[in-house]
């Protein structure tokens, strides 16, 4: 399994970034990546905690520039996604 599970802790970490950079919660990206890329709740969770171990004074000031963002729509989100799988499905640097 060695090989296959890293690859997809990978492209789970590459798409919670991209969730980072729309402003997500957790939350928010849980359900959205269990929701249009089938990745469970606990897959995401396990993986963000183990950015947010790594990268402390990120998501301190992730957490608090939160609190004055407004959130994307569920469209928005739903597109956002979308996209995202088919650019990293279609990614040559992982080869």
């Amino acid at each position: 399994m060695g090989d296959s599970s890293a690859s997809y802790i990978h492209m789970v970490q590459h798409l919670i970034e991209k969730c980072l950079i729309f402003h997500m919660t957790k939350e928010a990206c849980m359900e959205a990546l269990s929701k249009h890329a089938n990745i469970k709740p606990v897959i995401t969770s396990t993986v963000w905690n183990g950015l947010e171990k790594e990268n402390k004074e990120f998501f301190e000031a992730y957490a608090q520039s939160q609190s004055k963002t407004d959130r994307m729509s569920e469209e928005e989100t739903s597109q956002m996604i979308q996209k995202m799988i088919s650019d990293s499905s279609r990614d040559p640097e992982d080869d």
